[in-house]
C-alpha cells in the first residue's frame, strides 16, 4: 500500500512499451468489433470484447509492476475505452436494442470534455488525470454493454441479462457524468488560479 511519504510512480515520455503495445492492439480490435456488433455476430463481438476488457486491465497491471507508465498510455486507455463505448452503443442503437437518447447522453458527456482541452491547453495544463469516478462509469458501461446484447436471448436468461445491463448502464451513465461535472470545477479552479496569479503579477 502506498502511503503519503512515498512518491507516485513515474510517467515516461516512452513510446515503445509492453502495455502501450497492448493498447494499440485494442485499439485495432475496435473496427473488428464495430463489424461484428453490426452484423449482429453477437457472440464473437463478445469475446472481442472480454478480450479487450481483460487487456485493458492487464496493461495496467503491467505499466505499475514494471514502472512502463508513460503520457501515452494515459491519452491510449481512455480513448480505446471510450471507442468501445461509442461504438457499441451506436450499434445498440442502430439495432434498435437501446433508445438513442442513451447515446447522445454519453456522447455530448465527452463533447463537455473535449470543450475543456482548449482551456486547460491555453494555460499550459495537458489533460487532467482520469478520475475514480470516470473510471467506475466506465467499467460499469463496458459490464452493461455484455449483458444488454446477451438480452436478445429469450427466456429467462435473456430477461435477467436486461435487467442487470440496464442497471449497469444508468449506473454507469451517472458515474460517467458524476466524474465531468468533478473535471469541470478542477478547470473552473485551474482558471481561477491562473487568474488571480495574473492580477498579482
Amino acid at each position: 500500500m502506498q502511503t503519503g511519504d512515498e512518491p507516485s510512480p513515474a510517467v515516461s515520455e516512452r513510446v515503445l512499451t509492453l502495455p502501450n503495445a497492448i493498447s494499440f492492439a485494442r485499439l485495432l480490435l475496435v473496427p473488428v468489433f464495430g463489424v461484428l456488433i453490426f452484423t449482429e455476430r453477437d457472440v464473437a463481438a463478445l469475446v472481442v470484447l472480454v478480450v479487450a476488457g481483460a487487456s485493458d486491465w492487464f496493461d495496467g497491471v503491467i505499466a505499475r509492476r514494471f514502472n512502463q507508465m508513460s503520457r501515452l498510455g494515459q491519452l491510449l486507455d481512455p480513448a480505446a475505452d471510450r471507442l468501445y463505448i461509442f461504438v457499441t452503443l451506436v450499434g445498440l442503437a442502430w439495432r434498435e436494442l437501446v433508445p438513442w437518447w442513451l447515446v447522445v447522453v454519453i456522447a455530448l458527456r465527452d463533447v463537455v470534455l473535449a470543450a475543456l482541452l482548449p482551456v486547460l491547453t491555453r494555460r499550459g495544463y495537458g489533460p487532467l488525470p482520469v478520475h475514480l469516478a470516470g473510471k467506475a462509469g466506465t467499467f460499469a458501461l463496458m459490464y452493461a454493454f455484455p449483458l444488454l446484447l446477451l438480452g436478445n436471448v429469450p427466456g429467462t436468461l435473456g430477461t435477467v441479462a436486461w435487467t442487470f445491463g440496464w442497471a449497469s448502464a444508468l449506473w454507469g451513465v451517472g458515474l460517467y457524468w458524476l466524474a465531468a461535472i468533478l473535471y469541470v470545477d478542477q478547470v473552473v479552479r485551474i482558471v481561477r488560479a491562473d487568474r488571480r496569479g495574473a492580477r498579482s503579477a
